[in-house]
């Protein structure tokens, strides 16, 4: 059984100034909403992901709230327009009570779906519905917060622009039942006509903002595992225990001059999920479909059901060889962003259907810009390159029977050299040589029990395409598993999983996943093949042969994705940030990573070791 490697402190190679985040060129809406002033006011970085790049995550806050809003605007109602609402047909003012009103300003620039307007004549005031409590004013009692100040102060501008007259502006607080007044005077509407101003400056400077230091915003922030401001604070050097985040009329240098001096022993909070609660399916048998009856997938053979899976407790699909799908079920994991793997019965990954995916273009097209500088792909394939061979001499030092001291030392000077490789084609050489070495000396990590199976599991070298033992296609299989993940997360982050920055690009490759991988196929991979036959999750009999190529059977391919499944699942402490998530966790955090360095906001690729 491999066992688990205890983490060690990043060391980075010597540090160099921050470079500026890439500047995008972004067309912006015609109109700013209400919604996205009031994320900005509230963290500028949160506006950029939701306003210029379009991303968006639904959290309990925010479902409660969709909520909500959902039943005030099945409500709707006409907002007469104000020449038309100055008098009843009584000869008094008219009484005005209109339910998500939306109105818009071509002179501010603003637009703003308004839960409630009341009000009588042209005398009216919106009030907008939160889910939260008010801010604890002592004495002055409940206020509302800065973010919900301006976007209300937006509603009253328009319904001003529109021809009313509104003077205040209401704010709901529903965990405390409160109404909060807020009168909308000059300084209030400065400050908002300001903040828009800077709003629209931010997404047109197309730089996304830094992250928020040590905020206590950002643990029950929806976006906060894609955002991960601590992470990419401490990837940044940044000190967590001062207050960086430049304010509206704030200096970008300010936090700039301030990098790499974060302190090593700075907690970074975990505020990413440990684990994943969905869990994949698998579809292995020859001769099923797969169907859908209502929210629940049905796996069914010829005498009828095998298994059911509720859509909502599985994060993908994976199927193998001779399995059909109905467009009903395709559909339906279409619709709920699940993708659908596909594999051959030998194991090999075909490709993958998944739905529209992340709409964020920016992040792809600051890759294929990347990728076309030479010096940028060089700096980022060392990182990836040396980070897999150190992880190669952990695990066999970690799981060796007797780890021969040569080849650790030859290890440790490849991963030297790695980092000194002055063009990719040497980094080639440099990593088939580490490779050799290990796969030399991974023999000695195999512990059968019986001495009979020490012939079946018998490895010499490392062979594939086709692999002609069972360990070789163990491996070969563990791979095809792990790029699966890889290019899943790639469509996740943004990324186009096809264009690498170390692997060049070839028809139906998926370069990028490949070179996030490098650095957990001993991590995962390898530790999952070693786990299955140290553990006897397979044995020898669990193979097929077809000429001089070896794979799994059914039975061995069901013990094998347990194993792989179980080491996916293992809590890890992140080397650097030093909290326990899974593996499977840990890819998403490491491509996120790399998405900060393909944008300009981190210098160097932060690869994950362990020791």
């Amino acid at each position: 059984m491999s066992r688990e490697p205890v983490p060690r402190p990043h060391v980075f190679p010597p540090p160099t100034p921050a470079r500026a985040s890439l500047r995008r060129r972004v067309e912006l809406p015609d109109y700013l909403p209400a919604r996205m002033l009031n994320e900005f006011v509230y963290c500028p970085r949160l506006f950029f992901y939701e306003w210029v790049e379009g991303v968006f995550a639904h959290s309990g806050d925010t479902v409660e709230g969709a909520l909500r809003h959902e039943k005030i605007q099945g409500q709707a109602e006409v907002l007469a327009p104000a020449d038309e609402a100055k008098s009843a047909p009584d000869g008094g003012e008219a009484r005005i009570h209109a339910r998500s009103v939306t109105l818009s300003s071509e002179r501010l620039g603003l637009i703003a779906t308004l839960d409630l307007v009341e009000g009588e004549g042209t005398v009216v005031t919106p009030i907008d519905y939160k889910r939260g409590s008010p801010r604890d004013g002592g004495d002055e009692g409940p206020q509302a917060w800065p973010a919900d100040r301006v976007q209300v102060c937006v509603q009253a501008l328009l319904l001003r622009d529109n021809g009313y007259t509104c003077d205040e502006a209401i704010v709901y607080y529903h965990a405390t039942k409160q109404r909060v007044r807020i009168p909308v005077d000059e300084a209030l509407v400065a400050e908002t006509v300001g903040a828009a101003a800077e709003a629209r400056a931010v997404a047109e400077a197309g730089r996304i903002p830094p992250p928020l230091l040590d905020s206590p915003k950002c643990p029950r922030c929806s976006l906060v595992s894609i955002c991960l401001p601590d992470e990419t604070a401490a990837a940044m050097g940044l000190p967590a225990d001062e207050d960086l985040q430049p304010t509206l009329f704030g200096d970008e240098a300010a936090v700039e001059g301030r990098l790499l001096n974060r302190s090593p022993e700075e907690e970074v909070r975990r505020l990413v999920p440990a684990r994943d609660d969905l869990r994949p399916l698998y579809v292995t048998g020859h001769g099923l479909s797969i169907g859908r009856k209502g929210d629940v997938l049905q796996v069914k053979d010829r005498g009828g059901l095998v298994q059911e899976a509720r859509l909502h407790d599985i994060s993908q699909v994976n199927v193998f060889g001779n399995v059909t799908m109905t467009s009903g079920a395709v559909q339906a994991l279409c619709w709920s962003e699940k993708p659908v793997a596909y594999f051959s019965s030998g194991h090999w990954f075909y490709g993958m259907t998944s739905g529209m995916g992340l709409k964020n273009v920016f992040l792809r097209r600051d890759q294929f810009a990347r990728a076309e500088e030479a010096a940028f792909c060089l700096t980022v394939a060392r990182d990836i390159v040396s980070t897999k061979i150190r992880n190669q001499r952990t695990l066999l030092q970690r799981n060796h029977v007797e780890p021969p001291a040569r080849a650790l030392a030859q290890l440790k000077t490849f991963a030297d050299r790695a980092q000194r490789s002055p063009d990719l084609e040497t980094l080639l050489g440099v990593e088939g040589s580490a490779a050799r070495i290990y796969f030399e000396q991974f023999s000695g990590m195999l512990k059968a029990e019986d001495e009979s199976d020490v012939p079946a599991f018998d490895f010499t070298r490392r062979n594939r395409r086709p692999p002609r033992d069972p360990v070789n296609a163990l491996l070969s299989f563990g791979y095809s598993l792990l790029t699966r993940d890889l290019t899943t997360v790639c469509h996740v982050v943004g990324f186009d999983p096809f264009m690498g920055f170390y692997h060049q690009p070839r028809f139906g490759r998926p370069a990028l996943a490949l070179d996030l991988m490098e650095g957990f196929r001993p991590l995962v991979a390898d530790s999952a093949v070693l786990t299955a036959i140290n553990t006897r999750m397979v044995g020898p009999g669990d193979f097929v042969r077809a000429g001089e190529s070896v794979a799994l059977s059914p039975a061995g391919r069901k013990g094998f994705i347990r194993a792989y499944e179980q080491r996916m699942d293992t809590l890890v402490t992140h080397p650097i940030f030093g909290y326990r998530v899974s593996y499977r966790r840990v890819l998403e955090i490491q491509t996120r990573l790399l998405a900060r360095v393909v944008t300009g906001e981190l210098t160097r690729y932060p690869g994950f070791e362990t020791r």
